[in-house]
């Protein structure tokens, strides 16, 4: 499943590592050719967050479902 995201402030990563870390599978977050671990705050940070990101998760769970409606962009 992908899904189109806009982190605008550091609150916004911490949630969204938080949710992310809950998981029992992987999820990334990429833009262009740049893919980090959705878990790895430091990799998020890293990033350019003034883009839309792509989240690909490679599982499902409701909660982080949430977190990712909260996020999304049309």
């Amino acid at each position: 499943m992908s899904q189109k995201i806009k982190l605008n402030a550091p609150e916004d990563v911490k949630e969204f590592v938080k949710a992310a870390s809950k998981c029992d599978f992987d999820i990334d977050i990429s833009y262009n050719r740049v893919l980090v671990d959705a878990k790895s705050i430091l990799g998020i940070f890293s990033m350019d967050l003034t883009r839309i990101l792509t989240v690909h998760c490679h599982g499902e769970d409701k909660e982080f479902d949430q977190t990712l409606k909260k996020f999304a962009v049309a």
